[in-house]
């Protein structure tokens, strides 16, 4: 006999609302274009729940607000309709684009922002995804972090920010002096680019700021910014590292990267600026380590001042045109280990850890002191990178995220014979291509 059958009228009640709690709950899927109440249709959103917009602009000249909540396993999504780009334009200065505000497992995804004062601003919100969206011509930063509090979670992917101004930040991510922070998050493969206009006062591509911890800064390609690519200063003891890896970074009119302490710095290529460690607010250098990093500049390749702590130096492949590769400046310099690394303008302040190389002509595909792409940093055959680390300080992969299979080479990248199998450095989204690219011959002669 059927179980129900047999229960009572109030049983068979309790057994259905059981079932019915136990059910996923549905999640809804609603498109909207620019003539609909695109508010009202986000302010609606639940776990699951799935906003679409259609390609055009939103115009809007008020507060743009946002307080969706979504769950782990359920978060609400705001996207464009696949294959169109729908424009968020703000049209005064006296708002942010779009305000994320108290929101936790929301996505964002595949829209354009412009106009307004930040880009997107996040508020008290955690575990928060914006990927695949374009940032530009914002009053002021693109994507901001910084009004109280922890955030933690985050993850800002795939995002074309490009030609800012005012403060002009690609991403400006927590408080001064930890007054707020960003906490085990992800930035990743984004492409941030002119953020050094003539309205631009600092331009930033990413900065990390004091308090932040446990966040990865990787596949990023940033250039043309008026301060450092990627700046990070101390944890503050707020959790582990931060990692800044396998970043591509030119032509900044400050450091390709700086950090003040707590930062693990390895496997990025800079031209045409340096890596520097130096003290700012409460952090000054400790726990730091600069590993398998690539860099070409005509001044100093990498500067260390204002030494507090352990620091790490190793297996890095620095090229000056005209100053020292490494220059140990100031502060306790006992605490530096130096190991491994090879280059071109010798090592200031310190003994051992630094051998000249072939040459730049002769230890890269094809590599020259003009500071910008087109340039491939690939070690060329017989370079004197090649297995010239010291393999204590070796990491895992290089900036392809190929397997370096215990290979101590120095510099970003890991040597095969079989040439680059990774993306070639260009103005654009880094990729994870893996099609591999011939070495030039060396055994042509001229008739």
């Amino acid at each position: 006999m059927d179980p129900l059958r047999r229960m009572t009228p109030v049983r068979h009640f309790l057994f259905s609302l059981l079932i019915a709690l136990q059910a996923p709950a549905f999640a809804a899927v609603t498109e909207v274009g620019p003539g609909d109440d695109l508010r009202a249709a986000i302010a609606a959103l639940g776990p699951g729940d799935e906003l679409v917009l259609a390609g055009g602009t939103y115009s809007l000249s008020s507060r743009f607000n946002i307080t969706v909540v979504g769950e782990p396993d359920r978060p609400a999504v705001i996207r464009a309709a696949e294959g169109q780009t729908p424009v968020i334009s703000m049209n005064t200065g006296s708002q942010n684009v779009m305000e994320i505000q108290g929101s936790r497992y929301l996505t964002v995804r595949g829209l354009t922002f412009t106009g307004g004062s930040h880009g997107i601003r996040l508020m008290d919100s955690d575990y928060v995804t914006i990927e695949d969206c374009e940032i530009y011509e914002t009053g002021d930063v693109a994507i901001s972090a910084n009004s109280g509090g922890t955030y933690e979670g985050l993850v800002l992917r795939r995002n074309h920010i490009h030609h800012t101004n005012g403060t002009g930040e690609g991403m400006y991510l927590g408080c001064n002096n930890d007054n707020c922070r960003v906490l085990n998050s992800i930035i990743e493969w984004n492409y941030i680019h002119h953020t050094n206009r003539a309205s631009v006062s600092q331009g930033d591509g990413i900065e990390l700021k004091e308090g932040s911890a446990g966040n990865i800064i990787r596949h990023n390609v940033i250039h043309d910014t008026n301060y450092p690519g990627i700046i990070t200063y101390s944890a503050r003891g707020n959790g582990g590292p931060n990692i800044v890896e396998a970043n591509l970074i030119w032509n900044t009119n400050d450091n390709a990267i700086q950090s003040a302490a707590d930062a693990i710095i390895r496997n990025n290529i800079v031209l045409g600026g340096p890596i520097a460690l130096q003290s700012h607010q409460s952090g000054s250098p400790s726990n730091q380590e600069i590993v398998h990093n690539t860099i070409i500049n005509d001044g100093s390749g990498i500067n260390v001042r204002n030494v507090s702590g352990p620091v790490l130096i190793a297996n890095n492949a620095v090229y000056s045109q005209s100053g020292a590769a490494i220059r140990l400046i100031s502060g306790d310099v006992s605490q530096v280990t130096v190991s491994g690394n090879v280059g071109s303008g010798g090592l200031s302040g310190g003994s051992s850890g630094y051998v000249p190389g072939n040459g730049i002509g002769a230890d890269f595909v094809g590599a020259d002191y003009g500071g910008a792409p087109p340039i491939d940093v690939f070690p060329a055959r017989g370079s004197a990178l090649i297995s010239a680390g010291a393999p204590e300080y070796a990491v895992a992969e290089d900036f392809n995220g190929t397997p370096r299979a215990g290979n101590s080479d120095a510099g970003a990248y890991g040597y095969s014979e079989n040439g680059n199998p990774g993306w070639v450095l260009a103005e654009e989204f880094k990729t994870a291509d893996s099609g591999a690219r011939p070495q030039p011959p060396t055994d042509l002669e001229a008739n």
